[in-house]
C-alpha cells in the first residue's frame, strides 16, 4: 500500500486536511464561547448549523457522485472550504465576527465537507483492490484519529499564541495542501455513465429536467433500499445513527464543560482533547490484527458493548489532576468507535454493486450523521435544563448502549463480516474496471 502512489496522495493530502479540520472542531466553540460569549444554547445551534448538511444533503449528494468524476468534485469542495474557513481570521482581523456568520460558516463547510466526504469513499474502491479495502480503511482510520491527537494539539498552540480565530487560518490552508495533493493523482477516472443527467438537472428547463428530478428521486430511493434491505448494513447505520446523537452531546459540550464549569485554560483544552484521541489511533492500528484474531464480525460488536464503558468516565471529570478523566473516557470511546467502523466501512464498500456505491455511503451517512444535529440541539437544550455534567452521564451511557445495535443482529451469530461480492478498481491504464 506504502508504493500505492495515487493512494499515498489522497491518504497524505486527506490526513493534512484532517488535522487542519481537527484545529477547527477545536477553534470554531471557542471562538463563540471565548471571543463572542456564546452560552451552552448557542454552542448547541452552532454544532447544528455545522451537522444539519447531513441530514439535508447527504442523499442527493450520493446520487451526484455516482454521476460525476469523484477527484474534480473533491477539488472543488476543498477549494470551497479554503474560501469559507479562511473567512473566519479575516472577519476578526476585521472586527465585524458575529455568531450569525460562524453559523453561516459552519454550514456552508457542513455542505461541503459532505459532499467530498462522499465522493472521497466512493473514490477509495476506484483506487483500491478489494483485498486492499480493509487495510487502506484502517490506514485512513488511523491517520483520522492520528490527526484528532495532531490537530487539537496544535489547534492549542496556535490558540494560546494567536488566539482562537485565527488560528483556523490554519485549516483553511491544510484545504489548499488537500487539492495539490488530489491534483498530483495520475490514474484517470472513467466517466460515469449518467454524468449528463447532473448537467440536465442543473442547468435544463420543462421536461428534461423533470425527467433528471424523477431519476435523482428514484437513484436516492434505490440506495436507501438498499441499506434497509440488507440486515448488517440497517443495523450497521442504526448503530451509528444511536452513537452520534450522543457522541456529538459530548462534542458540542466538551468546550462549555471544561472551560466553563473545570475553568481549564482554552490552550489546555486542545491537549486533552488530544490526549482522548489517542485511543482512535490504537483503534486504526490494532483493527486489522482484532479482526483476524478476534474475528472482523465479533470485534465489532464487542468494541462497542464492552471496551466503550471507560466512556462513562467523562462526567466524573473535575478540577485539577482529575480533568485527565475526560480525555481516557474519550479515549476509550475513540478506539471502539474506529475498530468497529473500520470492519463496517469494509462491508459496505465490498458488498455494494459497484454503479451504486456513492448512492450507498450517502444513504449510510444520512442516517449516520443525520442525527448529529439533533444530538447537537439535544445537548444544548439539555445543558440547560438539567446542568452540563448531568447532559453528560445522559450521553455517556446512551453511547455505551449503542453497541446494542451490532450485539442483537447478524453479526452476533459470525465470526468475520462477508467481504468480496463486488470488485471495482484501476486496471493497468489507470480506466476504471
Amino acid at each position: 500500500m506504502l508504493r500505492h502512489r495515487d493512494f499515498v496522495l489522497l491518504w497524505s493530502g486527506q490526513t493534512v486536511s484532517e488535522v487542519g479540520s481537527q484545529i477547527s472542531v477545536l477553534a470554531l466553540p471557542l471562538v463563540a464561547v471565548v471571543v463572542l460569549g456564546a452560552d451552552a444554547w448557542q454552542v448547541g445551534l452552532l454544532t447544528a448549523a455545522g451537522t444539519s448538511a447531513y441530514l439535508l444533503v447527504s442523499l442527493p449528494a450520493g446520487a451526484v457522485v455516482d454521476r460525476v468524476r469523484k477527484r474534480p468534485l473533491m477539488l472543488g469542495c476543498d477549494l470551497g472550504l479554503l474560501a469559507v474557513i479562511g473567512s473566519v481570521p479575516v472577519a476578526h482581523a476585521l472586527g465585524v465576527l458575529t455568531l450569525g456568520q460562524l453559523y453561516a460558516v459552519a454550514f456552508a463547510a457542513g455542505v461541503l465537507s459532505v459532499f467530498f466526504s462522499v465522493a472521497y469513499q466512493s473514490y477509495l474502491p476506484v483506487l483500491l483492490e478489494q483485498g486492499q479495502l480493509m487495510d487502506g480503511n484502517g490506514k485512513i482510520a488511523a491517520t483520522q484519529s492520528a490527526a484528532q491527537i495532531a490537530g487539537p494539539g496544535v489547534g492549542a498552540g496556535l490558540v494560546a499564541a494567536v488566539g482562537a480565530a485565527a488560528a483556523m487560518a490554519a485549516d483553511a490552508v491544510s484545504f489548499a495542501l488537500s487539492a495539490v495533493s488530489l491534483g498530483a493523482i495520475r490514474g484517470r477516472e472513467r466517466k460515469p455513465a449518467g454524468a449528463a443527467g447532473v448537467v440536465g438537472a442543473a442547468g435544463a428547463a420543462g421536461a428534461a429536467g423533470a425527467v433528471a428530478a424523477t431519476t435523482l428521486r428514484a437513484q436516492i430511493a434505490e440506495g436507501l433500499r438498499h441499506v434497509v434491505r440488507d440486515p448488517i448494513l440497517r443495523n450497521s447505520v442504526a448503530f451509528n445513527g444511536t452513537a452520534n446523537f450522543f457522541v456529538v452531546m459530548v462534542e458540542t459540550l466538551g468546550p462549555v464543560f471544561l472551560v466553563r464549569s473545570l475553568h481549564v485554560p482554552p490552550g489546555l483544552v486542545g491537549l486533552l482533547m488530544a490526549l482522548g484521541a489517542v485511543g482512535g489511533v490504537a483503534g486504526g492500528v490494532a483493527a486489522k490484527s482484532l479482526a483476524r484474531g478476534v474475528g472482523s464480525a465479533r470485534v465489532s460488536w464487542l468494541a462497542m458493548t464492552l471496551f466503550s464503558l471507560p466512556g462513562l468516565l467523562i462526567p466524573l471529570a473535575g478540577h485539577g489532576g482529575r480533568a485527565v478523566l475526560y480525555g481516557v473516557g474519550w479515549s476509550a470511546w475513540t478506539f471502539s468507535a474506529v475498530v468497529a467502523n473500520i470492519s463496517l466501512t469494509s462491508y459496505r464498500q465490498a458488498s455494494c454493486p459497484p454503479g451504486m456505491i456513492g448512492r450507498v455511503s450517502a444513504a449510510a451517512r444520512w442516517i449516520n450523521w443525520g442525527t448529529l444535529p439533533l444530538g447537537g440541539l439535544a445537548g444544548g437544550a439539555l445543558a440547560g435544563a438539567v446542568g452540563v455534567r448531568a447532559t453528560l452521564w445522559i450521553a455517556t451511557v446512551g453511547g455505551c448502549c449503542s453497541g446494542l445495535w451490532l450485539f442483537f443482529s447478524p453479526l452476533r451469530g459470525m465470526r468475520d463480516i462477508p467481504l468480496g461480492r463486488w470488485s471495482l478498481s484501476l486496471g493497468r491504464d489507470g480506466a476504471v474496471t
